[in-house]
């Protein structure tokens, strides 16, 4: 047997205390009984961390941008995050490392390049032409804090307006500051006594780019003549400016005020507006001023050939439309629309058929950026309908309280979604593509279909297509339609245990195979769906109701019905006073007044039309006890193959036949241990009380205690802070995160609730405290399997194994009549088995390898159309068939061992079955719990990963449990990570990164090493269109759009050098494609190596493109000065 050094990942304890233990673990195993040795494929090489894609909307967005030509949408936000969107299914996430919120973007018009401004001072030149677009160069404000920026199309130099209404001008080339300035006390008059303002718009005439409109916040305007350095006309009006637009013929510009009023102004007119508009201000009869309105934040001015300009603005409503959404205003010639938003607008942008400002712009469509959404308004058509979004930025519709990711799903299953989910598409969209078409896409190289799914607060589930790193809404289903809503706030049913969100989905439990599904809901309720490509009407919707109690006086000498003695088995007899087809039941209070026997939620008496797609099988509710709430669910399970699902909470455990709708097990925690239990509980005892008894725990009939655990007081994180010092060093945060995982309401999710008041059982009794009910045992895992139940066994069987919170785990035998039409009529037969394992910390996840360490996958039927009668042929072989394991194990291979992998909040156990021996054992961690652990396979191999809140994420092979990752990815900074965070096959994992986002990442480093092709190209090279024709009365006449020779101005030669303390020039990391390796070891070295091989290559390759243009640059001036020369040959000096 290979040698493994069991390595403390985190526990900081020394080599000699690690050799000890792997002694120990020989001691335990003498080389005689040792398993057999299963050859471990996978390697520390085949692991590395790096994100993939992010997706979603941009959460607290700030800023927008488009380029017309490349076609493609920047959005910048708050978090200093910028979104790049082309086509769909090209999107990219860059982040600035400052966190600073971003102010406002700049394309270079088809350059590949963009420029952004942040709120901390700092300009930055990301490079697109890159799939991981990186900057190239920053410049840092020092003395001036920066407010508008503007970016002439196809110039070099950008013009940055500030607070203190100064505009500086910046090489976007060198990032470097020219040093020709407009100071504000020279823009405005002399005889003006106050400041003007920050800058607040800045642009240059259309017709004459030696003019710059500078529009100041306190209403002023002015018309820079930038060679003559003096103003050529000012503009003065009495209300604040917000914004400012050029007609595109030069002559006539409009200003948005403070007041609700648009302001248009002839350019040679400065004395006052031609006209005055405010188009949501009331006209009043006696030619009165409009009353005033709320500001309008933007207005942009955009004229077509063939008809009326149109004028497009946001806000300006009048002050009395309380509850009024917020609008965009499109005005068209006479008409006005007014259309509504969902949520307050940030920005928005007209799209327009040409980027040169001094042509007819044609505006076709409108891009509106949402607080919480992004629309796209179609022009062109009547009525102005929106196009259909394609990009996945819905996610956030209802918060999203959990969510499952499973890679590797059959491949018949996105079709199916697909198919049910077209349906149920909106209608009334515009008919056009959607416009934002730029980039391409990268090659998919990963074959094999993802599938997200994500539970919501609003009882909703969504499953998204996430294959190759893309992500696409296939189909959602409203759990929410199966019960009563109250019609108005007096009706509220006084039964619910939460304050809102009722419906909101806590656990998802989904067997791809079969594509049964089955959720747990925040109010104690479980529901059961099948699949169908049939709609149906269900007359009456099956339900059951589970009384779960928590009774642990007298527990030393439980009753014989409480607790029946282990080898009697639990018969399927509904073990509980109600029918097993009841709806909700009619006494509401038992005799002494307080709340019995009720659920929380009440179900549907009528008929329920069922759409194509998932349809209600049973709905299971936990109802009142004695005035006491149902405790929410905790875990849940379901398996298509046994036809049974099973769940619990802190008080026990319920199992349920949906097949034949009937209860098979409820009991409580302390009932399933029966005379094995290894505590002594006190009626609700605090925490500190639990010690075990030691009697109690040598009693384990068939514990597989080992000997180094059985001296060990088995706690756990979450069951007592109070054990060591380490875990009182844990602050609450923490302790709130575990119970997050597993007790949590969805209401944290939302941005506006405050962590600290987030209570994580706001249930209304006050009966039961909080700290009484996290001192209980809750069912923290379960899993269906057919193995070895007890050490006796010789052949697997199936059965279901339980993991509680206080580190056990316990199993269950399940007894099933054979298939068909018996399945339906025979009683399934439910009995404890006695076998008792212990973890330290509460189990997260188990899983079972068979004897070639190969994953054993819970048995599951086939997916069949259940809503289609079966011929009588099909029925035959049905009543034949028994429902069989798909597994390889339960065939040929039945008198092999298997392995049973548990992983727990502290440490990883490999059990050996049926021996029951401990063959493997790995502390996760000392001073921190592992928040989510899954057994995923990847690369033809197997592992465990799990993710701690210390924020490691770590690998560990199966079956010998060796250390093969160990990265710090991300501390654990809110409950959402917690909730959210998941790993599945092939390497792939996610969390929710804010409350719209979800993040990939990959922890498998051929995925890492393909990142780079799966990618899409924002980049792709397209041609300018044409300068437009300025016509030949207007070329002779002068009448056209007049250039400016910037350089001539601006450059170090006639405007001398900025000066040093104004700005900072930053370079960027540009040059390295954006990657930081993260990996460790000969690989992570040679990337490392490679890339600055590139660097070098891109540096050279830089000195080659300046040496060329040096040398064009030096070839056009002669080529000018021989134009002037013959030009002024044979002019007489009169004639100059």
């Amino acid at each position: 047997m290979r040698k493994f050094n069991i390595r403390k990942v985190l526990d900081g304890l020394t080599a000699g205390s690690s050799s000890a233990s792997q002694q120990q673990q020989q001691q335990q195993h003498p080389p005689g009984n040792r398993e057999p040795e299963i050859q471990e494929t996978l390697q520390s090489e085949h692991f590395q961390l790096c994100k993939t894609v992010r997706h979603g909307f941009p959460y607290q967005p700030s800023a927008l941008a488009f380029d017309p030509v490349q076609k493609i949408l920047a959005v910048g936000t708050q978090t200093g995050a910028l979104r790049l969107f082309g086509r769909p299914g090209v999107e990219c996430y860059c982040q600035h490392d400052s966190g600073a919120a971003v102010i406002q973007l700049q394309f270079l018009i088809n350059e590949g390049a963009l420029v952004s401004a942040l709120a901390d001072d700092t300009l930055h030149l990301w490079n697109l032409r890159q799939k991981r677009p990186a900057i190239l160069h920053s410049l840092k404000f020092c003395r001036e804090r920066v407010t508008f920026c503007h970016l002439p199309f196809q110039s070099k130099w950008l013009y940055v307006g500030t607070e203190r209404g100064n505009i500086h001008i910046v090489n976007v080339e060198s990032f470097t500051l020219s040093g020709y300035v407009i100071m504000w006390n020279k823009a405005i008059e002399l005889s003006s006594k106050s400041h003007p303002g920050p800058v607040v718009h800045i642009s240059d005439n259309p017709m004459d780019e030696g003019k710059l409109l500078i529009g100041f916040e306190s209403g002023t305007v002015v018309l820079w003549d930038l060679k003559s350095k003096k103003a050529d006309y000012r503009y003065t009006y009495d209300e604040a400016i917000h914004s400012v637009a050029w007609h595109h013929e030069g002559k006539q510009f409009i200003c948005s005020h403070s007041d609700g009023t648009l302001t248009i102004w002839n350019v040679r007119s400065p004395a006052k507006p031609v006209q005055t508009i405010t188009p949501h201000g009331k006209q009043l009869k006696d030619g009165k001023k409009p009353e005033p309105c709320k500001p309008i934040l933007k207005v942009e001015f955009k004229t077509t050939r063939s008809g009326e300009p149109f004028i497009i603005l946001s806000g300006g409503l009048s002050y009395d439309t309380v509850g009024r959404r917020p609008c965009l205003t499109v005005m068209h010639g006479k008409s006005t629309a007014v259309l509504e938003m969902d949520y307050s607008i940030v920005d928005f942008l007209t799209l327009c058929e040409t980027p040169y400002p001094n042509d007819f712009q044609e505006p076709y469509a409108v891009v509106v950026l949402l607080e919480k959404d992004l629309v796209l308004i179609d022009l062109a058509q009547n009525g102005y309908p929106i196009f259909e979004n394609p990009y996945p930025l819905s996610i956030h519709e209802s918060p999203v309280t959990c969510c499952e990711y499973f890679a590797d799903c059959p491949v018949d299953l996105i079709p199916a979604l697909y198919s049910v989910g077209a349906r149920q598409k909106r209608q009334g969209y515009s008919k056009k593509e959607w416009p934002i078409n730029g980039g391409n896409w990268g090659l998919g190289a990963q074959s094999y279909s993802e599938i997200i799914i994500t539970g919501h607060a609003d009882g909703s589930i969504k499953f998204w297509d996430a294959s190759a790193i893309t992500l696409q809404v296939l189909y959602k289903l409203k759990t929410s339609k199966v019960f009563e809503k109250s019609r108005n706030k007096d009706e509220k049913p006084n039964t619910d245990i939460v304050d809102e969100d009722p419906y909101a989905i806590q656990i998802i439990s989904w067997c791809p195979e079969s594509r049964m599904l089955c959720i747990a809901g925040v109010s104690a309720h479980v529901i059961i769906y099948r699949f169908s490509k049939q709609e149906v009407i269900t007359e009456v919707i099956p339900m059951l109701e589970v009384r779960l109690l928590y009774e642990i006086s007298d527990v030393e000498t439980p009753e014989g019905e409480q607790a029946p003695p282990l080898p009697t088995p639990v018969g399927s007899a509904n073990p509980q006073p109600i029918p097993p087809q009841s709806h909700p039941s009619t006494s509401s209070s038992s005799s002494d007044g307080l709340r019995d026997n009720v659920p929380c939620l009440k179900v549907k008496s009528s008929p329920l039309k069922q759409s194509p797609g998932y349809q209600t099988e049973l709905v299971i509710q936990l109802v009142w006890v004695s005035g006491e709430p149902p405790q929410q669910i905790t875990s849940l399970a379901v398996n298509s193959s046994y036809g049974l699902v099973v769940f619990g909470n802190c008080n026990g455990i319920a199992m349920v036949d949906y097949l034949q709708k009937a209860v098979l097990l409820n009991l409580g925690t302390i009932e399933l241990y029966g005379s094995n239990d290894p505590y002594r509980r006190e009626p609700r005892s605090p925490r500190k009380s639990r010690q075990p008894s030691g009697a109690g725990l040598c009693d384990i009939s068939e514990g597989a205690v080992v000997p180094e655990d059985r001296c060990k007081s088995p706690t756990s994180g979450s069951s007592s802070p109070h054990n060591s010092d380490d875990e009182q060093k844990m602050n609450n945060f923490i302790e709130k995160a575990k119970m997050s995982r597993k007790l949590s309401l969805p209401t944290d999710l939302k941005p506006d609730l405050d962590i600290k008041d987030n209570s994580f059982s706001r249930s209304r009794s006050s009966s039961v405290t909080s700290i009484d009910k996290e001192s209980r045992e809750a069912i923290s895992a379960l899993h269906f399997c057919e193995t070895f139940t007890r050490k006796t066994d010789s052949a697997p069987s199936p059965c279901l194994w339980v993991g509680t919170t206080l580190g056990t785990v316990l199993v269950i035998a399940l007894n099933l009549p054979p298939g068909g039409e018996q399945r339906l009529l025979q009683p399934v037969i439910v009995s404890p088995s006695g076998t008792i394992l212990r973890l330290k910390g509460a189990i997260l996840r188990m899983a079972f390898l068979d004897s070639t360490g190969c994953l054993v996958p819970p048995a599951h039927e086939p997916w069949k159309e259940h809503n289609v009668p079966e011929e009588k042929d099909e029925k035959e072989k049905l009543k034949k068939r028994r429902p069989v394991s798909v597994s390889p194990s339960s065939s040929q291979e039945i008198s092999e061992n298997q392995y049973a992998v548990i992983c727990s909040e502290k440490q990883a156990k490999v059990i050996s079955l049926p021996s029951q021996n401990c063959a493997y054992k790995q502390n996760i961690t000392e001073t921190s719990f592992v928040l989510r652990g899954d057994i995923v396979s990847l690369s033809n191999g197997i592992c465990l990963a799990c993710f701690c809140a210390n924020g490691h994420i770590m690998t560990f092979s199966l079956p010998s449990l060796r250390p093969l990752l160990d990265v710090y990815y991300l501390p654990l900074t809110n409950m959402r990570i917690a909730r959210t965070f998941c790993f599945t096959n092939n390497g792939q994992a996610l969390y929710l990164v804010s409350p719209t986002e979800i993040q990939r990442l990959t922890y498998s480093q051929e995925t890492c090493e393909n990142l780079q092709e799966m990618l899409g190209e924002l980049f792709t090279p397209v041609e300018t269109p044409e300068a437009p024709n300025r016509g030949f009365f207007k070329g002779l006449f002068g009448g056209g759009a007049q250039s400016l020779d910037r350089e001539e101005l601006f450059g170090e030669s006639s405007s001398g050098k900025a000066s040093r303390s104004l700005a900072q020039h930053i370079p960027g990391p540009g040059g390295i494609e954006g990657v930081k390796g993260a990996a460790s070891g000969v690989v992570g070295e040679l990337a490392r190596a490679r890339l600055a091989l590139d660097e070098r290559g891109q540096k050279l390759s830089d000195l080659e493109e300046r040496t060329a243009a040096m040398l064009s640059s030096a070839d056009s001036f002669s080529k000018h000065a021989h134009e002037m020369m013959l030009k002024y040959k044979d002019k007489k000096w009169y004639q100059f």
